[in-house]
């Protein structure tokens, strides 16, 4: 796949980068593949957990508005914990009036999700759930999967995404969204929360025993936000060990309890989250989901996508 040179501009509006020598390859690697990346000085900034100050970190966001010229692609180093803290003073009608319709990818996953959807809900931004500088580009062994599938997200206006999932047959069209549960979830409630009417929700998470995942599910349901979805899509749930004490419960038990409650189809098996392999799925573009048996196909368009080279396209 040829790729055009971009400029990959740097946020870290999270977590400190614990693993600088990652964060160093995953740049190396961008760069021997003829990127741009810039201001990677922000890799070293720290401040208790996070990678610096709020008002450090903060700017990391509200800086896109007021750039002289935008990046190709703005990318978050990793996640962590922190973005919750900005929401409130984050930019959104600048962000809204200088982002609007920019050729601009806005990528990252796990704690940025609560500002990828905060600038959705408030901006109409949209961004990409994808693949990080330090766990993904950075990583010991780079996944041509999630390579592969982040530059198809950014260049083409048609995506389409095919997996194996669970028996069932259905078709539903819907705006598509989500990203980490943990994030949607903390956003029940507030301002920042999207109000996806008709949506295709897309959810992962890692670390999370199965009854964390149900609880954070039953929150959505018993706020009404499910209610307003046709479908929901499971990603990669990693990291949680089972017990006897669990008795049988696992994470087919809580998608089998969600279907029961409300009614809406659960397609699972989507590689999508915090695996070394996932896709990137573009977070408020206009999604079809279709499924016929096990054969789960997502095809995707409206969403915001890089200029190609000619050659490029060839």
């Amino acid at each position: 796949m040829l790729i055009t040179p971009r400029t990959i501009h740097l946020v870290a509006p999270s977590g400190y980068c614990h693993n600088p020598t990652a964060a160093a390859r995953g740049i190396a690697r961008l760069r021997a593949a003829g990127h741009r990346v810039e201001d990677n000085g922000i890799i070293a900034r720290r401040k208790q957990r996070f990678a610096g100050d709020d008002s450090q970190r903060l700017n990391d966001i509200n800086a896109l508005s007021h750039m002289d010229t935008l990046p190709d692609i703005v990318l978050a180093v990793r996640g962590g914990y922190g973005a919750s803290r900005l929401l409130p003073d984050i930019n959104y009608p600048a962000l809204r009036q200088r982002l609007h319709n920019a050729p601009l990818a806005i990528c990252g996953h796990s704690d940025f999700t609560a500002i990828q959807l905060a600038l959705l809900a408030k901006s109409g931004v949209q961004s990409f759930s994808g693949p990080m500088l330090t766990g993904n580009f950075g990583a010991e062994v780079l996944s041509e999967f999630t390579v592969r599938h982040f530059w198809q997200a950014l260049t083409e206006p048609e995506l389409k995404i095919k997996w194996q999932t669970t028996p069932q047959k259905l078709q539903i069209n819907g705006t598509l969204w989500g990203g980490n549960l943990a994030m949607i979830a903390s956003l029940t409630g507030t301002p920042w929360m999207p109000d996806i009417q008709q949506g295709i929700l897309v959810i992962e998470d890692v670390n999370e025993h199965p009854f964390r995942i149900e609880r954070m599910l039953l929150q959505l349901h018993q706020s009404g936000i499910l209610a307003r979805q046709r479908a929901i899509i499971t990603g990669s749930f990693s990291g949680a060990a089972l017990s006897a004490y669990d008795n049988g419960y696992d994470f087919a038990s809580v998608w089998n309890l969600i279907r029961d409650l409300t009614g809406i189809p659960v397609v699972t098996g989507l590689a999508f989250g915090h695996d070394a392999d996932t896709v990137t799925l573009p977070i408020g573009a206009q999604g079809l989901l279709a499924v016929n048996e096990t054969s789960a196909e997502l095809q995707i368009s409206g969403h915001p996508v890089l200029p190609r080279l000619q050659e490029e396209l060839a």
